[in-house]
């Protein structure tokens, strides 16, 4: 089999297209053969070096596949089935590999493959910021940065089915109206447009009571600037680099405000928790209040072109790789 791996961390160009032998499945995991991966921004940290992994390693944590062999002891699924998966362990850029069936989800025909490779990740990890780390209300105004991303396009449509309006923030004309088209109640175009100005006129001065940030270093204090008092700041990437030596004055100063670092891995640690989440994830796909727009295809061997474009804000909703 062949699969993408990294000796070393830096630019794209230090994923390689390798040769490997796939071993038997271990007691507990299915051996399943990619039909689709999903690409993330994480991905990009693994394989940068801001998330350390030992080395030498595979990358990616979302894919799709058809189960070819169980291992000793699993219980709940048959050689045929179609799963995907979203958490770890690293090693989905490629073409077949083992993976803990605990941590499998049964796709319905109503889900192809390429979307159930494309949500995973994603979708849980707009179900834990929408449903647990902070739940949002019926009639409730929020912030969303990057809302033309792989996170973005799902997050804005499912608060929208929540009765939830959101103002989402985007880089260029283009992406507010891939936005706008997804759920956005109101779209700031921050390029040209003052974010905390617009987000307090939208509110009547009020501001938000949370904001979802992703992008990190260089909206981590405009975010701060657009909460209402007591409000929460959640930051859950760094894809413009990540926030350092802050103040924690600057949050008294600012009305009280909260600020929290989540991760999918956390909020899915047990079991009970992960199926809980995938299954709220599922059930929202398959009802069509949430669709996962497959807007970017590369062939697995091609993944650091993938990066490239990912990291250059030339891709919108969610990218997959074809093995």
């Amino acid at each position: 089999m062949k699969a993408i791996r990294f000796d070393k961390t830096g630019g794209p160009e230090v994923l390689e297209w390798k040769s490997f032998n796939l071993e038997e499945p271990k007691a507990g995991e299915v051996s399943l053969r990619h039909t689709a991966i999903g690409l993330n921004y994480i991905d990009t940290y693994h394989r940068s070096g801001l998330y350390p992994v030992p080395l030498p390693s595979g990358i990616g944590l979302e894919g799709a596949g058809v189960i070819e062999e169980l291992g000793p002891g699993v219980k709940g699924f048959k050689v045929g089935d179609r799963v995907a998966y979203g958490v770890g362990p690293l090693g989905a850029y490629a073409e077949a590999r083992n993976y803990p069936a605990n941590r499998l989800v049964k796709l319905p025909k109503s889900i192809s493959d390429e979307t159930g490779a494309g949500m995973m990740l994603k979708g849980m990890t707009v179900r834990y910021l929408l449903r647990a780390t902070y739940k949002v209300k019926r009639g409730e105004t929020i912030l969303l940065h990057a809302a033309a991303g792989g996170v973005g396009l799902i997050l804005s449509q499912w608060a929208k089915a929540l009765g939830v309006k959101v103002i989402g923030t985007v880089g260029s004309a283009e992406k507010m109206s891939i936005a706008k088209a997804h759920g956005c109640a109101h779209v700031i175009n921050s390029s040209t447009e003052d974010v905390v100005a617009r987000v307090r006129d939208i509110t009547k001065g009020e501001g938000v009571p949370v904001v979802y940030d992703g992008v990190g270093q260089a909206t981590f204090m405009t975010s701060l600037d657009c909460l209402k008092p007591r409000g929460l700041m959640v930051s859950f990437g760094n894809a413009s680099g990540p926030v350092k030596s802050f103040d924690l004055g600057i949050l008294s100063a600012k009305g009280s405000l909260y600020v929290t670092r989540p991760t999918l891995m956390a909020y899915v640690a047990k079991d009970r928790d992960f199926a809980e989440t995938a299954k709220d994830l599922v059930d929202i796909v398959k009802s069509g209040k949430v669709k996962i727009p497959v807007n970017q295809r590369y062939a697995l061997a091609d993944a650091a072109q993938a990066h490239r474009d990912l990291e250059a804000r030339k891709t919108t909703g969610t990218t997959v790789l074809l093995p």
